[in-house]
């Protein structure tokens, strides 16, 4: 079976809420959707987070798809190692990383229903019947991240999840209202974003481990691993590694120098699935857990990554998952309602997703408003025959 056409199609997302986090307010995200169209009639979908506007990620994304036209759609490994080094960007693995792992995503969605298997079967089969996902606190204020803590608390979620590095004052004061609003016997995470330099990771680390913090996510920048590693070596709270932590390189020098005690890893960041299986591995092998990280994309991504998560035997309860930030989601089936945090096997061959061609039309039409008005082909697709 071959690749017959590949069509890419920018999407503005919009958020429910404004999402504040250290350095910005984020009021939507863009979208690369990936649609994989092969000789035999069969389409799988994938999506890649882009940077706005998304013609950069576009043009990068054209240099190295054409000669996959004709190809065989089974040879997976192949089509992205020669993609990312087929005029992508030769000095970082991050942009290529986060480009491909759509163009894989509609890969694997084919090679699951030839095959008549959901994802998960083919990567190994599950290890678990479910996966744990986290609530994830919204809002700014002391008083609006202890109302949306009380409310996840109150649904079932077992980990709570939100962004500190809002400022030495705030942050205390934020982390302890959430505390006294889920009470003491639920998981609470921070994820600082690389806010911090070390002094001030080491000195708020003190001050917030009186409230029971089950680890702090990247507290320093992802560009030294040494840092990292210092405050690791000095921490009462155990401490996760996500930005820094992108190529296999990465996470094996990360594992060897234990600069962390938690990987917080996603498809996206290593590359697609078989890189992420491989990060896991090397986790695994050091004895350290993963979390499934969330980027800014829709239920589609979230439903891969789930496919996943079942398959890893060191992973994490308190997992991410990101469609519930949007207005509206792409996927139409399956439903990803959780039960009490939890997420259970899914059905369906491939990825198993059904995309709302509605929500598709009004993305796209946000995408051209957000973009200036621009004046927008006849399907605005880009299309490679």
């Amino acid at each position: 079976m071959k690749i017959k056409e590949i069509i890419f199609s920018p999407l503005f997302m919009t958020f429910k809420e404004p999402y504040h986090w250290y350095g910005r307010i984020d009021y939507g995200a863009t979208v690369i959707l990936i649609t994989v169209v092969t000789d035999q009639g069969l389409v799988g979908h994938g999506e890649s987070t882009s940077s706005f506007p998304a013609e950069g990620s576009l043009g990068l994304l054209g240099n190295v798809v054409q000669p996959l036209i004709g190809q065989s759609v089974f040879d997976i490994d192949r089509h992205v190692f020669r993609s990312r080094h087929l005029g992508l960007i030769n000095d970082t693995i991050r942009m290529p990383n986060l480009l491909l792992t759509g163009l894989e995503m509609a890969l694997w969605d084919i090679v699951g229903q030839a095959a008549g298997q959901p994802l998960y079967r083919l990567w190994g089969g599950a290890a678990r019947d479910f996966v744990d996902y986290f609530g994830f606190v919204q809002g700014d204020t002391a008083e609006e991240l202890s109302d949306s803590a009380k409310k996840l608390a109150e649904g079932g979620f077992r980990v709570i999840y939100f962004k500190v590095g809002r400022g030495e004052k705030s942050d205390p004061l934020n982390v302890r209202a959430v505390r006294e609003a889920i009470g003491p016997d639920l998981k609470l995470r921070l994820d600082a974003n690389e806010s911090w330099d070390v002094f001030t990771a080491k000195n708020m680390i003190k001050r917030l481990a009186e409230h029971d913090i089950e680890f702090v996510e990247q507290p320093v920048s992802c560009r030294s691993l040494s840092a990292l590693r210092e405050v690791k070596e000095s921490s009462p709270i155990p401490i996760a590694v996500d930005q820094g932590g992108y190529s296999l390189e990465e996470i094996f020098e990360i594992c060897a120098q234990k600069a962390a005690d938690v990987l917080v890893l996603s498809p996206h960041e290593t590359g697609g699935a078989l890189n992420f299986k491989k990060a896991a591995a090397i986790g695994e092998a050091a004895k350290i857990p993963v979390c499934l990280h969330g980027q800014f994309t829709t239920g589609l991504t979230d439903l891969f990554h789930h496919h996943l998560g079942l398959t890893l035997p060191n992973l994490t309860d308190g997992n991410q998952i990101m469609n519930q930030l949007y207005a509206e989601d792409l996927l139409e089936v399956p439903g990803l309602e959780l039960s009490e945090g939890r997420l259970g096997l899914p059905g369906g061959a491939g990825i198993g997703a059904r995309l709302d061609g509605d929500v598709i039309a009004r993305s796209q039409e946000n995408y051209v408003k957000w973009t200036g008005g621009r004046k927008k082909n006849v399907d605005f697709i880009y299309k490679y025959k």
